[in-house]
């Protein structure tokens, strides 16, 4: 009787130790994959103005929201943090960096600002400086900087707005980062995909300006990962 006894309280403690085991290692497993997982994800923050926070229309009509969108479809480790408001200048858009990158952690940040700086006839110094500091900044927390340009209408004068539109590459050679033209190049010509202000685009452009900024960033993201 004793025996039997002792037979069963070995057989129940090997199998506490067992299940026991087995539960840890699930668990384990689990952390181990949640932790891949989040590894795993990149991010793209957009810090834009107008033109990428979807300006007088419904947010999923935007381009920012459709290429997220895609990217859900397409590449699931892949996702965009829309950081960009209306009326935005490379001045509010340097104040609010240092939260976002802390807040977002991204792996890429699109630089989609200087349009309003310009429209109201700020010192082109200024704009250069604040997009230089945007770009170190962005630097400085491990992430890629991806600059994009900006073209204003010719009303401005030649000399403030050519050297305006060239200050973007010129910025982006002298700090090695990556850099694409302005996505409403051929968009801007066509009226029929301009909103009466001339400035914005609107809905029926988002799809296409998703399609080209996906282009470019993809073509760059493949070269950083």
């Amino acid at each position: 009787m004793k025996i039997t006894s002792l037979i069963s309280n070995k057989i129940l403690l090997i199998f506490i130790l067992t299940v026991g085991f087995s539960v840890q290692s699930n668990a384990e497993i689990n952390n181990q994959t949640s932790n891949s997982e989040q590894t795993q994800q990149q991010k793209l923050m957009i810090l834009g103005d107008s033109l990428s926070a979807g300006y007088s229309m419904q947010i999923e009509e935007s381009w920012a929201h459709l290429l997220a969108q895609k990217w859900q479809k397409s590449a699931p480790n892949l996702s965009i943090i829309n950081a960009s408001v209306s009326g935005e200048t490379t001045d509010g858009g340097l104040n609010r960096l240092p939260n976002l990158l802390k807040q977002h952690q991204p792996k890429w940040v699109l630089i989609e600002l200087g349009g309003n700086d310009a429209l109201r006839g700020f010192n082109l110094n200024l704009i250069k400086q604040n997009l230089i500091n945007i770009v170190q900044l962005i630097k400085k927390n491990n992430a890629l900087p991806i600059m994009t340009s900006i073209k204003i209408p010719p009303n401005y004068g030649k000399r403030y707005t050519e050297t305006f539109t060239k200050q973007f590459s010129l910025i982006a050679a002298q700090e090695n980062i990556p850099y694409f033209s302005f996505y409403l190049e051929e968009i801007a010509l066509n009226p029929d995909l301009m909103k009466k202000d001339g400035i914005h685009p609107n809905e029926k452009a988002q799809p296409l300006i998703a399609e080209h900024v996906n282009k470019e960033i993809n073509r760059i993201i493949n070269l950083t990962l």
